[in-house]
């Protein structure tokens, strides 16, 4: 008659789930992004908390449009066989960060980390996006001739590089970027600068910059000298050369008669 109808065992504290399903594993990463060269190593950092102190089962795969298994661990330990174009290549370290070394173009792709204590309820995610690239090799711009005639129909540089991944490529006048203008065409992949109908004004110093997301390189100035069209020339290249020629052919073959 004197027991309460309150059941301890219905208190908030007994309804509450262990601390360590509560929490759960937290995962924490320091950059989202890791831009990595080929030949060199690539760190995918994270760090996990949780309550449990059993070793963490680690598994990293890297998104396709079918998943691709890189590893599997327990702690560091990797469980099973890994993938022959991984064999020797990739490490699990204590917090859970995969490092691959030497790292290869087709490692470029997004990675998603799961680290899972006791069973499936206890999981964490995070995804890190790998970039690889081959630097850039230094570039040089390519003429036909370094010399233009003022107003002639058009004058093409050429940017050219040996290696580089994902180049991007940026024109420069005198150190500056050039500006909009009509007469300067650039090619799709702005590799190439045409300049029609060339101007004095373009009598300067040229160059181009080349980029990607972990180099970049810059060419040695190429100087354009544009000369200005003389009345002279403009009778010459309208056939007076060919006058000339003719005028001298008749006097050197003249003879006098007698």
């Amino acid at each position: 008659l004197g027991v309460s109808l309150f059941s301890p065992c219905l208190a908030p504290r007994c309804l509450s789930p262990p601390q360590g399903l509560l929490a759960g594993v937290n995962i924490t990463s320091p950059t989202p992004l890791v831009r990595g060269t080929a030949g060199k190593a690539a760190l995918l950092s994270v760090r996990y908390a949780s309550a449990s102190a059993d070793k963490p089962v680690v598994k990293w795969q890297l998104k396709r449009d079918k998943p691709v298994t890189v590893v599997q661990s327990i702690g560091t330990e990797i469980i099973g066989n890994l993938r022959p174009d991984y064999r020797d290549r990739i490490r699990v370290l204590e917090n859970g960060s995969l490092l691959i070394s030497p790292l290869q173009l087709a490692d470029e792709g997004a990675y998603e980390v799961e680290v899972s204590i006791t069973d499936d309820t206890f999981t964490g995610e995070k995804t890190i996006n790998l970039t690889v690239d081959i630097p850039i090799s230094k570039p040089q711009v390519l003429v036909a001739s370094s010399t233009v005639l003022e107003l002639s129909e058009f004058f093409t540089l050429n940017c050219s590089h040996e290696n580089g991944t994902k180049p991007t490529y940026t024109w420069l006048k005198d150190g500056r970027p050039l500006s909009n203008d009509s007469r300067l065409l650039l090619s799709p992949d702005q590799k190439i600068l045409t300049i029609t109908r060339v101007l004095m004004a373009d009598d300067d110093v040229y160059s181009c910059l080349v980029e990607n997301p972990i180099s970049h390189g810059r060419s040695v100035p190429v100087k354009l000298t544009v000369y200005r069209r003389s009345s002279l020339y403009i009778i010459l290249s309208t056939g007076g050369i060919f006058l000339l020629v003719t005028l001298v052919t008749v006097c050197a073959c003249w003879k006098p008669s007698k």
